[in-house]
């Protein structure tokens, strides 16, 4: 390359860059002259307008009609009259339309770079919403497992409890079953019903003949009355005492504070509360 080809081009540019002003100089005077026209030509019709609307003025009745009937026609002019362009020359065309597209391009990008700075905002609110998002799902994730494991432990120490519980229940009825059957051997052994074949004074056997009798019930028998009806109706736990009881069984019960008498009926006894 030669060293005076870059001078060359930029001379050559200088003077189309000339050019190009030059050009635009000369639309734009163009332009200007064609528009001082067309303002004269409006500001001479304009007065034509007033002086009409001067002469309408004398009669003052009809002043507002003729105002409406006059701008209805100016409407309708104005509606089918078709826009015409100030100039017919090419070069200024060109010139005029070459300025108002760079004009447009500037505004352009001015809104694509809005737009684009617009958009790399969204995009950083999206990802920080999402990395919320991600961060609220584990969080959840995390709740519903604990929760479900919790309900599995809560289910197998309730069936646990409820286990513990049913064996205690039955260690307890267990218990009970032998206290009772101790209390009824005990009883038994110690405080038999009468016999009469046994040897004794005549009143003796008498009391045991008259006993063996009626069927009287064993001392075990009456305790288990007595303490069925407390535990079944305690608002009315008395026992009315019949030929079953044996009278000496009953007034043993009476002496020891096992049993009272009903304040109003001395033929019901019922248990003392021992607590």
């Amino acid at each position: 390359m030669t060293p005076g080809l870059p001078k060359q081009i930029e001379m050559e540019k200088e003077v189309q860059t000339s050019e190009d002003t030059g050009c635009m100089s000369a639309a734009k005077a163009v332009l200007l002259d064609e528009c001082e026209e067309q303002f004269g030509l409006l500001q001479k019709l304009q007065n034509e307008i007033i002086m009409a609307d001067t002469e309408a003025y004398d009669d003052q009745s009809n002043e507002a009609v003729n105002r409406l009937i006059a701008i209805t026609s100016e409407l309708e002019q104005w509606q089918e009259i078709e826009p015409k362009l100030l100039t017919t020359n090419t070069e200024v065309l060109l010139a005029v339309g070459k300025k108002e597209l760079q004009r447009l391009h500037s505004q352009l990008k001015m809104v694509l770079s809005c737009s684009q700075a617009k958009l790399d905002a969204q995009k950083k609110i999206l990802k920080r919403e999402q990395t919320w998002q991600s961060e609220k799902q584990e969080a959840l994730n995390s709740v519903t497992e604990k929760i479900a494991r919790l309900q599995q432990e809560k289910q197998k120490s309730d069936h646990s409890v409820s286990q513990e519980m049913k064996r205690k229940i039955h260690k307890l009825k267990e218990y009970h079953s032998s206290l009772m059957e101790m209390l009824s051997d005990m009883l038994a052994e110690h405080f038999p019903l009468p016999d009469p074949q046994e040897n004794g004074s005549k009143k003796k056997r008498a009391a045991a003949y008259d006993a063996a009798e009626i069927n009287l019930i064993s001392l075990s028998e009456i305790i288990e009355r007595l303490t069925n009806k407390t535990l079944e109706t305690p608002h009315d736990p008395y026992v009315t005492i019949d030929d079953t009881f044996w009278p000496p069984y009953t007034e043993m019960l009476l002496r020891n504070g096992i049993a009272m008498r009903h304040p109003e009926d001395c033929n019901k006894i019922r248990l003392e509360n021992f607590f």
